[in-house]
């Protein structure tokens, strides 16, 4: 299978195109800088685009069996478009080479919901923080990527993970359809969901919760993580 990841230089795309890899498929991950992409194997193409950039876009996803977005960007307060201009430039190349299989990225709160694992703090006072505020913008053009796909003909899923952090491999993710009781997933779970997905029709037109137990977190720990991180 030859799989095209868009944000394959993100910290969950680089997860992807190595068990895209690992796992005997043909990758083209696509990067705006892709001189700086740190993985090199004989079945790999990085290729170079914007995912604003039409004609870039165009170009890599000719020759694909499906096609896989860990697109992301910082939290800002300033308008965000790359998940929705992404996403129908992507598909317009889609259209073009016809390439129906599609699976994205989101976001558990671009839905906000009680997570039963959350207690008071985090559905009470940081979620509805964060949604109005930093992460306004963010889920918004989220729900903008959102409605387009639900609104193609192509065979979309969407892949809602919670808080994300690093965990050294896989483990047994849970995915339900929707909404999910869980607040943290890993990046490496979030990867492995992806290119689960690649060749699954069960959630073919469905939205995604994936959570991750093992390993994970306590709320504290993440916060305090956040608190401290540096760019």
């Amino acid at each position: 299978m030859r799989i095209v990841v868009f944000g394959a230089n993100g910290p969950t795309g680089r997860l992807l195109t190595e068990q895209a890899l690992a796992a005997g498929h043909d990758v083209a991950a696509v990067t705006r800088r892709p001189a700086e992409f740190p993985i090199t194997h004989e079945r790999l193409d990085v290729a170079e685009a914007d995912v604003h950039d039409t004609q870039a876009v165009d170009r890599t996803v000719e020759g694909a069996d499906v096609v896989l977005s860990t697109l992301g960007v910082p939290f800002t307060r300033k308008p965000i478009n790359i998940y929705s201009d992404g996403i129908h430039n992507i598909t317009a190349a889609m259209v073009r080479y016809g390439v129906k299989r599609v699976v994205v990225v989101s976001s558990s709160a671009a839905e906000p919901h009680h997570h039963a694992d959350g207690g008071f703090l985090l559905n009470r006072v940081f979620q509805p923080l964060i949604t109005a505020t930093i992460g306004k913008t963010t889920y918004a053009d989220m729900r903008r990527m959102e409605g387009f796909l639900r609104g193609s003909d192509l065979d979309w899923t969407i892949m809602r993970p919670s808080g994300l952090f690093d965990a050294p491999g896989v483990t047994s993710y849970e995915l339900r359809e929707d909404q999910a009781p869980g607040i943290f997933t890993s990046r490496a779970d979030l990867a492995a969901s992806l290119l689960e997905q690649a060749a699954d029709a069960r959630f073919v037109h469905k939205a995604v919760a994936v959570t991750t137990s093992e390993g994970a977190p306590t709320l504290f720990q993440m916060l305090r993580r956040e608190a401290f991180k540096r760019d």
